[in-house]
């Protein structure tokens, strides 16, 4: 592997960034929203999922007593 000089890596890191495109803050505020909706569907649909075979499992318990 070669090796970089200090200054050479930092002009390679800043030609690198400048090629970044970063989000607008619209974007940035869409995509958070996204975010949250998702993981509160996500939350309640797993807490019905585990509702549901809670209340299997307390039957089927309860068939053995």
């Amino acid at each position: 592997m070669a090796k970089v000089n200090p200054g050479a890596f930092i002009r390679q890191v800043r030609q690198e960034a400048s090629k970044v495109t970063w989000p607008t803050r619209k974007e940035t505020l869409v995509t958070t929203g996204m975010v949250f909706v998702m993981v509160f569907l996500a939350s309640m649909f797993f807490f019905a999922v585990d509702f549901g075979i809670q209340h299997i499992v307390k039957f089927i318990l309860s068939l053995g007593s």
